[in-house]
């Protein structure tokens, strides 16, 4: 069972390109990955015109060999029937082979975009940088057909994903050889990511993705030895008289998330009892009893019973999920938590980040979010689209959400519930936020759309709802790739 996408830099995919150059013949990488855009495109033109012959399909070619991929491809198209022109911004510089090919297969040159079915962008690839040159930005501005991207949406940086200006958005993008960063990074650009393997070897990566199934065999579900303690007791530390909803949320999401036991304590028992009756709840972290993670912060407030509340969790030898309130104490007193030994998991949204290191992520946040987990020596989990889970010497974990049906008031609360159980169930700190980063972007998925194929807004409340539903869908994919 496949356990992690690999995401590769530019960098790293052209050390894999020099090698593969030594062990195939000139010409064999790009024929590659012509013929597996080729046949996206073809694909997309059934999908969505109804047949691939008789069909349009306009190139737009830069210089260098992204241009002569999509040069090649738009040869193999042309034998397939499509009609294919090619518009070259910078014709001195084309791919000659490709353009070659192109023209001996009765593909044209124009200047024009004209009234394609498709295009294919295939203005630079992963050793361009920064925005659209203003010619290509103006064509691009002007389409009104779907855009298959060749590598990666032009105008996107291949390893941060940042957008300074004008860029391509494509319904569909053809990766060859490898992902890159842009992918899981900015996927709203990339559309469909669709893998063509060109024969790479590549190396560990040091930004991967957990695999949905591997998630789903990984999750923690008792078995015939387990009971109530055994599977893991979360203690959760959140509410307050001003955000008791962030008490129900966070406790609630533990409850659902694991079957073994939730120890609350907190000003919000009575809130907390009228939902989960299962719970067990007092006013102070002293009397809680044994648990096996804390989770602390959603809604706890920070005045000085606050601070006493969260020194007294890091005090122990717990794992411990710190969010929301908790992180503005931290911002303003790091040295509560940068000594501790124990497993410690940060979950900031951009804006508790910027407090947290005194500066701006930036565009590059893979490279922030690591940082900050090397300079403090724990896990943090960088809130967004793209969730980041950074931990010090291991690859940064991302999880691609899919949609943004999760930007809604308390659904943080949520993640962190789910969080602290797995934590409490015995698992490491960057799968435990991962895994959870998962089954949250999916719980919100699933609540958004309720069985229906239009999604509609979500609160909190029917994402925690939908949490024990998407641990079930992970659990059943995983079972699926097990029995093939």
């Amino acid at each position: 069972m496949s356990t992690q996408r690999g995401y590769f830099t530019a960098d790293e995919v052209r050390a894999a390109e020099a090698e593969l150059f030594t062990r195939v013949p000139d010409g064999v990488p790009m024929q590659r990955a012509a013929h597996g855009l080729a046949t996206v495109v073809a694909g997309e033109l059934r999908a969505r015109t109804g047949g691939v012959a008789g069909r349009s399909v306009t190139l737009l070619v830069g210089s260098g060999d992204n241009g002569g991929d999509a040069l090649w491809a738009g040869s193999m198209l042309r034998r397939r029937g499509v009609a294919v022109t090619a518009v070259l911004l910078n014709p001195a510089r084309a791919h000659a082979k490709g353009l070659a090919a192109l023209r001996k297969a009765g593909g044209r040159v124009r200047e024009e975009v004209g009234s394609p079915d498709l295009v294919i962008d295939g203005i630079v690839g992963i050793s361009g940088r920064g925005a659209l040159r203003p010619d290509a930005a103006e064509l691009v501005a002007a389409l009104e057909v779907p855009i298959v991207a060749a590598d990666l949406p032009s105008g996107v940086d291949p390893d941060t994903g940042a957008i300074t200006g004008p860029a391509v958005r494509a319904a569909v993008t053809v990766a060859f050889g490898a992902y890159k960063p842009v992918h899981a990074l900015t996927a709203p650009h990339c559309g469909r990511i669709e893998l063509v393997p060109i024969g790479l070897q590549l190396p560990e990566p040091k930004l991967a993705a957990l695999a949905p199934t591997s998630i789903g065999a990984s999750w923690p579900v008792p078995d015939e030895h387990d009971d109530k303690y055994t599977q893991g007791v979360t203690g959760v530390c959140a509410g307050s008289a001003d955000y008791p909803g962030a008490a129900v949320l966070c406790t609630g999401a533990a409850v659902l998330a694991t079957s073994g036991m939730v120890r609350y304590a907190g000003t919000g028992s009575a809130d907390v009892l009228a939902e989960f009756p299962e719970v067990i709840a007092t006013q102070h972290v002293s009397e809680v009893g044994r648990v096996q993670a804390w989770v602390f912060g959603p809604g706890a407030g920070t005045d000085a019973d606050a601070r006493k509340r969260l020194t007294e969790i890091l005090a122990t030898d717990l794992p411990v999920v710190v969010d929301a309130d908790g992180l503005t104490m931290l911002a303003a007193e790091p040295e509560l938590v940068r000594g501790r030994s124990a497993p410690t998991v940060l979950t900031p949204h951009a804006g508790e980040f910027a407090r947290l290191t005194g500066a701006e992520i930036g565009v590059d946040r893979v490279a922030a979010a690591r940082a900050l987990a090397e300079d403090w020596q724990l896990t943090v989990l960088l809130k967004g689209r793209a969730t980041l889970v950074a931990t010090p010497d291991a690859p940064v974990l991302v999880n691609e959400a899919g949609a943004s049906w999760a930007a809604t008031a308390g659904a943080g609360d949520v993640l962190s519930g789910i969080i602290g159980a797995l934590l409490a169930a015995g698992h490491t700190p960057a799968w435990a936020a991962a895994s959870a980063a998962r089954a949250h972007s999916l719980a919100a998925n699933l609540a958004a759309h309720e069985g229906h194929p239009e999604a509609a807004p979500i609160s909190a409340t029917p994402l925690l709802h939908h949490l024990r539903p998407a641990i079930r869908t992970l659990r059943a994919l995983a079972r699926a790739e097990l029995t093939g």
